[in-house]
């Protein structure tokens, strides 16, 4: 189960960095990327609502990377790091649905495995700085 929902995270953040870095249309490049993949309905429901609830909480999502990484501005992140955050606090603040220590855990996961060398302990990072937001919530 836990592979499923690691390579369910994976494609969200495919679906996620090109969205960002080419602008294309989000419901065509989830159909493009889902079609690639084998997964469950579920897991593919998983995909879908990790993709728009970062895409529809951007703003927020960002403003939080701004106030946990002040030394980086957005723009400045690398596109992939800037999405592993964005999944992340998604799901660590809006979601609710991942307990704290499994998404932040996925996103170091991720970043190992999409991200640079320095990535995962920036991811980690900022995340255990939103962490402790999350858990005054």
């Amino acid at each position: 189960m836990t592979g499923a929902r690691r390579k369910s995270r994976a494609v969200a953040l495919q679906v996620l960095y090109e969205v960002d870095s080419v602008g294309h249309k989000p419901e065509d490049v989830i159909q493009h990327s889902l079609a690639e993949e084998v997964l469950t309905e579920e897991n593919t429901e998983f995909v879908k609502e990790l993709v728009s609830g970062v895409l529809d909480n951007r703003k927020q999502i960002d403003a939080n990377i701004k106030q946990f990484a002040p030394t980086w501005p957005i723009a400045q992140i690398s596109v992939i790091d800037r999405n592993i955050l964005r999944l992340a606090i998604f799901e660590l603040l809006f979601d609710n649905k991942t307990p704290i220590k499994v998404a932040i855990n996925e996103a170091v996961e991720l970043a190992k495995n999409f991200g640079s060398d320095s990535s995962p302990r920036f991811i980690n990072g900022v995340l255990s700085s939103v962490s402790n937001l999350a858990t005054r919530q």
